[in-house]
């Protein structure tokens, strides 16, 4: 029997920790019924979730070519996107994920902190400048990440307003007709991505497009169509994820002053607040379902080939097993044991550039507005309904008493 269980609802995304403990209640792999997807089990513990995610013999993310999350339904566009190493097993991921590397590592994700942290600054000055409230997730937390990805891929400026309206998009995804009201708009994404690329290999220029093409030019791997797909992905992970760290860190600072002023003492303590921040936010829920390979046991669960599971990362990092009284917000936790990154092969390319943007939001934001607050009730905050993502929809501020 499948427990009821609305993980797109609002008093989920309210308070994840009290349906993940109900679930987890129920066993450590339990079958849902999850949005588009359809029938899956999921892991609520994390050391099975880690288990899932580096056992590849008897866990696939494709069956006779097939993407575990795809169906039947889904347009040509949506498939071709969805061509990327985040939905390949071995080889292929670790072919495209060495062409990928070698282009970061040439990009120097590290040292581009203090330019980060000009462009948060330049954000955190405009925040108020068209009225107040402001809404944090347009103004600031969407904008930040995105204007770093743009600028480290090497696409022009002028492209961003677009791609704020696409990102925004993909973000209200939550059922059928959702995907088939984007298809427009994925595809204009999709040629405009496919034109850059034609200009890199044409002219060259700076940007991660353009070290992947003269990765692609020494001889990587990569067809026309994956490197559609991992720009598109580049672009995607490398900035919708981290706006909703950003936008959920700062709801639960003006939600607990005391944390806020603790943290504007000492911004030395944003290393140990950005994990508890990806920790207990959770942006991205589940992983991408893979396909069980065999019949088997899974924590005394007997699963079918076939079958599909997905690790829920959400409950993972809420696993008292693996962090004591997970339900509490704790900036100085230490050890932090989460999987916010996920594990294995897919532990997230971008995890450093993520962890700067977050920690350059937060200090960027209340060195500018020290006294932050919601310019709305907290009963009013509402979050996307999207299965699989804790994203808020809109969080207005002001700039609270001085």
């Amino acid at each position: 029997m499948m427990p009821r269980i609305d993980i797109a609802s609002q008093d989920y995304f309210r308070d994840p920790a009290a349906e993940i403990a109900r679930l987890r209640a129920v066993g450590p792999v339990v079958r849902i019924r999850f949005p588009i997807v359809g029938s899956v089990w999921i892991t609520t513990t994390q050391e099975l979730a880690s288990r899932v995610l580096k056992d590849s013999e008897n866990f696939t993310l494709r069956k006779d070519g097939a993407v575990a999350g795809l169906r039947w339904w889904m347009p040509g566009v949506i498939r071709a996107v969805a061509d990327n190493m985040l939905t390949m097993d071995e080889p292929d991921h670790s072919r495209l994920r060495d062409i990928v590397d070698e282009a970061f590592r040439r990009r120097a994700v590290l040292d581009m902190e203090p330019h980060i942290l000009a462009i948060a600054q330049e954000l955190a000055d405009q925040l108020f400048s068209e009225g107040s409230p402001a809404d944090l997730v347009e103004r600031y937390s969407r904008r930040l990440p995105l204007a770093v990805i743009c600028e480290l891929l090497g696409l022009p400026q002028e492209d961003r307003p677009r791609f704020m309206a696409w990102m925004a998009g993909f973000t209200r995804l939550t059922s059928a007709i959702g995907f088939l009201g984007l298809i427009p708009a994925m595809v204009g994404m999709r040629r405009y991505l496919g034109a850059r690329i034609e200009i890199a290999r044409t002219h060259g220029g700076e940007g991660l497009i353009a070290e992947l093409v003269r990765v692609e030019k020494e001889g990587g791997r990569i067809s026309a169509r994956e490197m559609v797909a991992m720009v598109f992905l580049l672009l995607g992970a490398g900035s919708e994820t981290t706006t909703h760290l950003i936008s959920g860190s700062v709801h639960e600072l003006t939600k607990n002053p005391a944390l806020r002023d603790w943290l504007k003492d000492d911004w030395s303590r944003l290393n140990l607040a950005i994990e508890e921040f990806l920790r207990f936010i959770s942006p991205v829920q589940f992983t991408k379902p893979r396909f069980v390979r065999q019949d088997m046991d899974l924590d005394g669960v007997r699963v079918r080939k076939g079958e599909k599971v997905m690790a829920m990362l959400a409950a993972a990092n809420m696993d008292p097993d693996a962090n004591e009284q997970p339900e509490r917000l704790d900036l100085e936790r230490q050890p932090n044991r989460h999987l916010a990154f996920g594990t294995g092969i897919h532990f997230c390319l971008g995890h450093q550039l993520a962890r700067i943007e977050g920690k350059c939001a937060l200090r960027a934001l209340f060195e500018r507005w020290p006294n932050l607050e919601l310019g709305v009730p907290e009963s009013q905050v509402r979050w996307r309904e999207r299965p699989g993502l804790r994203a808020i929809a809109s969080l207005p501020v002001v700039a609270g008493k001085r």
